[in-house]
């Protein structure tokens, strides 16, 4: 049996040197793989032929040692060497390595969890980082919002130049000097429209026809003196006027005779005659005229009054003067006064409780020389549907044809009521002045209902459609604001969108600290809009970098058939005074849509011990729920006697985005630290920087030694884009190679355990590196001549047994 176990034993010794060799053969054949982790073959002996198991020592003997031979060797062990491979740096961002303990943890072609140390990856058509052989990367991803979701492993996606992201602006940084000298913020601009009529009250169609009062002719008249029972006194002679009149009594405050006629006389014959008159005049100037009145005086007397004495039907021929000097004297006289003079005359209504009409379209003019004024065909109000109950007219003076003063009143609204005017510029002068304009607008008038005079003209300011508003504010154009004109549409309404339009801000607007009025005229006046005297007063903030102005063209009115200007000029009442600065800049909301924004500072306060300017923010990209208001924030910044900045009450803009579907509002902090409160020529201010930006495209990406992917985007922002995890094993030895780089779990491997690079044991990554194969050349050569030493002693061993056998075989008996 020896000979045959030698040769037995040396073809174990023969299989094992074969089992180094392949395995030496491997370290050197991927000696250039990345990741790949060596093997080292380790043997053991195997069964041995026991001849004696020995002896213990004993009185006789001393005792002997087991006699076995061994029967060969076997491998039972191939060890992977998990020590670290050497990194070496690469220039492309996917390739990584692992510094330290640890697997990639990758997904097999069936779904299965696979690990590897080969960290050269790339990207698939997906954006996915796979392996060299295509199996996917796996790690914790994002949200929609960029936050890595650590609940299940997902293939690391890394979307370059598809995914976008902005960077909504949460921090400005202001720099500037805002001066404690100049003058302090107490005086607001001022702007008002002219005078504007409420045209919801009608007003005269016209004022009336105006003609020279015609005085009745006499030529035809005869007069005789006939007898009678009078106490007319023989040989007296009596002058005689005539006058049309209507059916007011005599004396009426508002006259109505014709101008008198032509005197004539008649003498009186014989005591107690009475004086005839035959052909009177019987056709008046106009059919308002009813009766024909007779005054007379005597000739001699002390009075050279005409008095009345008596009047008949119009038409009638012939009357009888039968009247006493002491009767005629108690009647009342003749007005005889004439006016000379260029005239023209208005007409307005009046209500009962004393609201006046704008006037009728102008009469005249009409010249007059020692004559009268006829004002004929009045017009007349619907009493029954108006509460017009009066005419009232109105005529200028002979040296001044721009004032019409109160010449006369009509209490009625009756037809065919007519005037007669013969008052003197001297009479009316002090009399009340027309008011052209008549009832003012007030905060719930109608837009459609506004007129504006020119001269004598009135016209409707606004029309329905949409206006488009363009204001001014500190000599800078703002954005246009559209506002939709309705029939309802009214002047409070009008005022308050052109007040959000300007960023006017009220002092409500700042409840801790607030905002105040302007004090140009000694009262507090607060910002805003109000109506006055029927004209439209805007009134800004305080400063002159808040002061407010609206352009000729800066209401414009889309009726939706044209587009015109708004008739409605507008001058500065009173400029703003005060030391102020102004800047603009942009920020971004959650979209990355860029938002305008201008921030103005006024100098508020000033006192021995501080300075305090208040800032104010506007921005037209806006977009509140429902308005126009522009105005973002306010607060009040404080500095101290050398110019520190000490207290800062408000530091929020807050940018409504309720129409588009950014995150709204947007919110940002200003940061005044770097604003000076020293003296200058003039304050300053200025945006630094800001942390938003807009749209940007991943360009690239950065992989962290803690396995964060961290994407870098056009416009600078840096988001995580997922979270590279490692696992690691109790004994790693145990993993069951799959090749291709590729380790599965083994029965002695143990669970993986599962971290970030740099927790629970398992190493960092470096990115732009690969591990190096840890095949060490040198002593895998070592390790090869002695396998192949051993290979050709265990040949010897056979080569020798068969020699012996052969010797053996050639024996003769």
């Amino acid at each position: 049996m020896g000979l045959a176990s030698a040769l037995s034993t040396a073809l174990t010794g023969l299989t094992a040197s074969e089992t180094t060799i392949d395995v030496v053969g491997n370290n050197l054949a991927n000696s250039n793989t990345v990741g790949f982790k060596s093997s080292t073959a380790s043997f053991s002996t195997q069964f041995l032929q026991t001849l004696s198991l020995g002896s213990q020592p004993t009185a006789a003997n001393g005792g002997t040692n087991p006699r076995q031979v061994g029967l060969g060797t076997m491998v039972s062990d191939i060890t992977p060497n998990f020590n670290q491979g050497t990194l070496e740096i690469s220039s492309n961002p996917t390739d990584l390595a692992i510094q330290g303990d640890g697997f990639f943890i990758v997904e097999g072609g069936q779904g299965e969890t696979l690990y590897t140390r080969n960290g050269i990856f790339k990207f698939n058509s997906q954006n996915e980082m796979v392996t060299i052989t295509g199996n996917r990367l796996l790690g914790f991803g994002i949200d929609d919002q960029f936050q890595i979701q650590r609940t299940t492993l997902v293939p690391i996606t890394i979307p370059l130049g598809a995914a976008a992201v902005a960077q909504p602006t949460a921090n400005v940084y202001l720099e500037g000097t805002l001066s404690p000298t100049g003058d302090v913020a107490t005086q607001a601009q001022r702007i008002q429209t002219g005078i504007l009529g409420d045209g919801t009250f009608s007003a005269p169609p016209d004022s009336g026809d105006v003609s020279n009062a015609q005085q009745p002719s006499v030529l035809t008249v005869n007069t005789a003196s006939v007898p009678g029972a009078t106490t007319l006194v023989a040989g007296d002679t009596y002058e005689y006027k005539l006058v049309w009149a209507d059916d007011y009594a005599l004396g009426n405050p508002n006259p109505t005779e014709s101008r008198p006629s032509d005197t004539f006389t008649r003498t009186v014959a014989n005591n107690g005659d009475s004086i005839n008159m035959s052909n009177l005049p019987t056709s008046p100037p106009t059919t308002s005229y009813t009766h024909l009145r007779v005054y007379r005086r005597k000739q001699g007397a002390a009075s050279t009054d005409y008095n009345y004495i008596g009047q008949v039907a119009t038409g009638t021929t012939t009357f009888s003067d039968t009247v006493s000097d002491a009767a005629a004297a108690a009647n009342p006289v003749l007005d005889e006064q004439v006016i000379s003079g260029n005239y023209s005359y208005y007409v307005t209504y009046v209500a009962a409780d004393g609201t006046e009409s704008r006037p009728g379209p102008l009469s005249g003019p009409i010249n007059v020389t020692n004559g009268r004024v006829t004002i004929d065909d009045l017009p007349q109000a619907d009493i029954a549907t108006t509460d017009w109950r009066t005419r009232r007219i109105y005529r200028c003076l002979a040296t001044d044809s721009s004032t019409y003063h109160l010449v006369g009143e009509i209490p009625n609204m009756d037809a065919g009521e007519f005037f007669v005017d013969n008052y003197t510029d001297a009479q009316i002068s002090a009399n009340p002045i027309i008011d052209l304009d008549g009832p003012k607008i007030g905060y719930s008038t109608r837009l459609v209902d506004i007129l504006s005079r020119d001269g004598s003209v009135y016209n409707q300011v606004f029309q329905t459609g949409t206006l488009e508003f363009t204001g001014k504010k500190g000599g800078r154009t703002l954005d246009t604001k559209e506002f939709e004109i309705t029939a309802n549409t009214t002047v409070q309404q009008l005022i308050d969108f052109m007040d959000a339009s300007m960023g006017i801000q009220s002092a409500a607007s700042d409840p801790v600290f607030p905002i105040p009025g302007d004090m140009g005229t000694g009262m507090n006046i607060p910002a805003g809009g109000l109506v006055d005297g029927g004209r439209i007063i805007l009134t800004g903030n305080n400063g002159v970098d808040n002061a407010i102005d609206i352009g000729l063209s800066g209401m414009l009115l889309d009726t939706g058939t044209s587009t015109e200007n708004v008739n409605l000029p507008w001058g500065v009442l009173q400029e703003a005074v005060g030391e102020s600065a102004v800047t603009d800049f942009l920020v971004y909301d959650s979209l990355g849509i860029p938002i305008r924004v201008r921030l103005t500072a006024v100098m508020e306060e000033r006192n021995s011990t501080s300075t305090t300017y208040r800032w104010f923010a506007d921005s037209p990209d806006n977009d509140p729920t429902t308005g126009t208001e522009i105005a973002v924030g306010t607060g009040r910044i404080t500095f101290d006697g050398e110019g520190n900045l000490i207290a800062v009450s408000e530091s929020t803009v807050s940018v409504e985005r309720r129409n588009v579907a950014s995150a709204s509002p947007l919110e940002f902090d200003l940061d005044f630290s770097n604003i000076s409160g020293l003296a200058a020529e003039r304050s300053s201010l200025a945006v630094s920087r800001q942390d938003g930006s807009g749209p940007g495209v991943l360009t690239s990406f950065i992989v962290g030694e803690d396995g964060v992917i961290a994407g870098v985007f056009s416009n600078g922002v840096t988001r995580d884009l997922g979270q590279i995890r490692l696992a690691r094993f109790s004994n790693p030895s145990g993993l069951e190679q799959k090749g291709e780089n590729l380790y599965a779990e083994g029965v002695n491997s143990g669970l993986p355990v599962e971290g970030d690079p740099g927790q629970q044991g398992t190493g960092s990554i470096v990115s732009g590196a690969v591990e190096l194969s840890n095949t060490d050349i040198g002593s895998n050569l070592i390790d090869l001549i002695l396998a192949s030493t051993m290979y050709r002693g265990n040949t010897r061993v056979i080569t020798t047994a068969q020699e012996m056998i052969d010797e053996l075989l050639s024996l003769r008996r």
